[in-house]
């Protein structure tokens, strides 16, 4: 299951750099994770200051 970016987000960007597929993108107010990209990695869970993403 991929994972989601919840409105914890602080649109930091530390995710954004951690994603090996880069699936990750600025969106509107928070970043966003593309789930047809998305591989489950959880790269971006550990590299984000508030624990914004999550599996879904």
């Amino acid at each position: 299951m991929a994972y989601v970016i919840t409105d914890k987000c602080i649109s930091c960007g530390a995710c954004e750099g951690e994603c090996p597929v880069s699936a990750i993108s600025a969106g509107d107010g928070k970043y966003v994770i593309d789930p047809d990209t998305c591989v489950d990695c959880g790269a971006c869970a550990s590299a984000c200051p508030v624990e914004a993403p999550e599996q879904n």
